[in-house]
């Protein structure tokens, strides 16, 4: 291969290096952004990275939040899979967001470079797909996963459309490679998402082939992306697996409570309480369209700070507008609004004009699609019906993030737009395209600016602020209007820019270099000063503040002076079912997560939140933190009631189905009576529903790992044991004395034990074997997909080098 070709990718690979670092500048002095979703990660993760440095040992559980769960989701740490040797280097080599910015940039550039756009353009499309809002928004909030998702996507899109298009050693090397990302990155909503996107494209390619009947080579290309697909689940194996295995057990799952029943996934308003609204969408266009983030920071000349001076507010009126309820739309929150660039959008429309053929109409099909598929609760004829019966739909909340892939299709589509636009010869009939774009891209947002007073600029969020006094709620809104026009001026001047810059290019007074650079010095301008609206540098903190975060409170350091094994914490000085600090320190009642158990989740509904004592204490419940008004922090409080890591009941109460078992926890006493499913009655061997107890009996936890735990039992005759322990079937097993013995599930959720007179050592061990299974399939299946991606990439290498 003549290496001199490689120049000019090294050259852009190291412009996307030197902007990504440039636009998170202050990594270069060590800081971090203050993610709250890692900083939760951190807090559930510690316990199982704390027995894993110590140890050696992966655990695969944590007992640290909600009671206890496995750690498939959260820090399970095999290196099974290849592609998580390369990302450690990735990290080692740029601090993070950089390397994802590095990933998105590359990624969509090789897109575009496999669809023969040129250099210069692919260049600068992929500023355009990488630098729009909604990855920043992400970053900001901590979602690694979802914007490496994001971020690798147009490797998945690049090999696909190259099959469709008959290109069969460059589209399976990168469809392997692509589908392998993308299950790595391990967020199944998002690769599910553009799983359907693809198939959307494909059809379009479908119906392609049968007019030009050309079927054969399109079946050909199909086999090769499902040969690809399935390769790419062998080194990713073993997280699919456990995920799969996990899900069926989690609020993803089926309930078994009878007004639970009407999804085999998530409550459709848990899944859809995150819908963009259907005006909502011109946010692609213009970023204030809506207002922003839900939070947003107004300057001392805007109406509010003018209202609040004129009404008595004074210095109050300096911080309250770093804090203004800007947005108005259908969303109880928004960390920000999916903007994609007017530029984008404008190329985009030119595109559609200029182009022909199935990309064209498979793209936009699927811009459709994704836009109906955001709107969710508020497009309920379509969406309901894809909840109830579109396979897997049902098992993914937050539809408002499917939107993010516009910023995908829409400068894709674009810029071979405009390549082709440079490609075409005779340039007189494109005049007439390029200003029908602009007329209708740019007059539309010139229509809101001028018109801004067609909106209400009122939402739902507005009941929130019944509180405020009208005056304040007018200047509020006289700043949403002017949010709007003023993005919308901005947007209508970028477009009238780029289509100039195209215009004198087709007159032949502007080269073609130099209205590459302009459009994209102005695309850059655009997507960089908007997404600094959600990532700047005051996003950066120090390393050591980060790491002061988790510094305990006084109410940490009485808890932690307590030895006692087993007992487990509520803090209500925080969101208790949303906030995972607790968890760094504690095993904590509540946590952080978005795949908790279904059965605990259903506890906290029906039982918890209903303020059950007897509930919290058989989960050994000890103590509470709670807000103190007199010191201002946290402070603990002892639980007289917790009924300890386990106790002996002297009754059990059998149950039909899991409506009567969550019933009789409103009313039981769970130090005297476990409540069991009728299924477990034959673990109970020859107990009858009452039965003698011995008052001189004892069970005690004497060693807790996340792992497993030994108790130590004497009785004089056979007793039934309650551990306040979640049952969980799928890897835990019990023994007594060394031999294996069978338990069961009580009280809904913790385990219960049928135990024998004597003296015995009862030992619960986390030992899923098929995850140990399903953990050399992903190594044997990381060692074949990389021959075979070497093999491909050596015939890819070898045909490039012939041309």
């Amino acid at each position: 291969m003549d290496f001199k070709k490689l120049t000019p990718h090294l050259i852009a690979f190291g412009l996307f290096v030197a902007i990504s670092f440039a636009y998170c500048l202050p990594v270069l002095e060590g800081k971090k952004i203050d993610m709250h979703d890692m900083n939760m990660y951190a807090g559930m993760a510690h316990e199982s990275v704390a027995f894993r440095d110590s140890t050696g040992i992966d655990p695969l559980w944590t007992n640290s939040m909600f009671g206890g769960m496995p750690t498939y989701q959260i820090s399970a740490a095999s290196k099974s899979d290849f592609m998580s040797t390369l990302f450690s280097v990735l990290r080692s080599v740029f601090p993070e967001p950089v390397y994802i910015l590095v990933l998105a940039l590359f990624s969509f550039y090789i897109l575009l470079l496999a669809l023969k756009v040129n250099q210069q353009l692919s260049v600068v499309g992929a500023i355009g797909f990488a630098f729009a809002s909604y990855l920043f928004i992400i970053l900001n909030a901590g979602h690694i996963t979802k914007a490496m998702a994001i971020a690798t996507g147009p490797l998945l899109v690049a090999g696909v459309i190259n099959l469709f298009h008959q290109q069969f050693i460059k589209g399976a090397f990168l469809t392997l490679l692509g589908a392998w990302l993308q299950l790595y990155c391990n967020h199944y909503q998002m690769t599910y998402y553009l799983g359907l996107i693809l198939v959307v494209i494909g059809i379009a390619y479908f119906v392609a082939a049968i007019l030009s009947k050309r079927l054969v080579p399109y079946l050909k290309a199909v086999g090769v992306i499902v040969l690809a697909g399935g390769l790419s689940l062998l080194p990713t194996y073993l997280q699919l697996f456990s995920t799969l295995d996990y899900a069926k057990f989690t609020t993803r799952g089926a309930s078994e409570l009878t007004e639970k029943k009407v999804s085999d996934g998530l409550d459709i308003d848990y899944a859809f309480a995150w819908s963009y609204g259907v005006g909502e969408t011109f946010t692609l266009l213009i970023p204030d369209f809506y207002g922003g983030a839900s939070q947003g920071e107004v300057s001392k000349s805007s109406a509010t700070y003018k209202a609040l001076q004129s009404n008595g507010a004074g210095a109050q009126a300096s911080s309250f507008i770093k804090q203004v309820p800007l947005y108005w739309g259908d969303q109880s929150i928004t960390g920000g609004p999916t903007y994609i660039g007017a530029i984008n959008i404008f190329l985009f429309v030119l595109a559609l004009l200029v182009l022909r053929g199935a990309l064209k109409w498979g793209v936009l099909a699927s811009v459709v699609l994704v836009m109906m598929l955001s709107w969710g609760k508020n497009f309920e004829s379509f969406n309901n019906f894809m909840f109830y019966n579109f396979p897997a739909y049902s098992k993914f909340r937050a539809v408002s993030m499917i939107l993010s892939f516009t910023s995908l299709l829409i400068p894709l589509l674009g810029f071979v737009g405009l390549s082709q636009l440079i490609a075409t010869k005779d340039k007189s009939n494109l005049i007439n395209q390029l200003l029908k774009a602009a007329g209708f891209t740019a007059g539309f947002c010139l229509l809101c600016a001028i018109g801004s007073d067609m909106f209400s600029y009122t939402g739902a969020v507005d009941e929130q602020l019944k509180s405020y006094p009208q005056w304040l709620l007018d200047a509020i809104r006289e700043d949403r209007q002017s949010a709007l026009q003023s993005d919308a001026f901005r947007s209508f001047a970028l477009i009238t820019l780029a289509a100039a810059a195209i215009w004198f290019y087709l007159k032949g007074r502007l080269n073609q270099l130099y209205m590459v650079v302009a459009i994209g010095g102005l695309m850059t301008l655009d997507l960089w000063t908007v997404g600094k609206r959600y990532l700047n540098n005051d996003n950066f903190v120090s390393s050591s503040k980060l790491k002061s975060q988790f510094s305990p409170s006084q109410a940490d350091a009485t808890i932690l002076q307590d030895q006692t094994l087993g007992y487990r914490v509520m803090n209500t000085s925080v969101s208790t079912f949303n906030d995972a600090s607790t968890s760094y320190f504690h095993r904590s009642i509540g946590g952080y997560h978005g795949t908790k158990l279904k059965r605990y989740q259903e506890v906290i509904e029906y039982q918890i939140a209903k303020n059950n004592m007897n509930v919290l204490n058989m989960l050994n419940t000890k103590y509470f933190i709670m807000p103190d008004e007199q010191s201002g922090g946290p402070v603990a409080r002892i639980n007289p009631g917790a009924l300890g890591a386990a106790w002996l009941v002297n009754s059990y109460q059998l149950v039909a189905n899991a409506d009567s078992e969550m019933s009789a926890l409103s009313t039981f006493n769970p130090k005297q009576t476990a409540i069991i499913d009728q299924r477990f009655k034959v673990q109970l061997g020859s107990f009858s529903s009452s039965f003698e107890v011995d008052s001189t009996a004892s069970i005690n936890l004497q060693q807790y790992a996340p792992n497993e735990l030994k108790y130590d039992f004497n009785a004089t005759m056979p007793q039934l044991a309650v551990f306040s322990e979640i049952y969980y079937e799928e890897g835990w097993n019990a023994y007594i004395d060394g031999k294996a013995a069978p338990y069961f599930r009580c009280n809904y959720i913790l385990r219960g034990m049928a135990l024998p007179a004597g003296k015995h050592q009862i030992i619960f061990k986390f030992e899923p074997a098929n995850y140990y299974k399903a953990e050399k399939i992903a190594y044997a299946g990381s060692i074949a997909v990389s021959v075979i991606l070497l093999v491909l990439g050596g015939l890819l290498l070898r045909k490039t080098s012939e041309k």
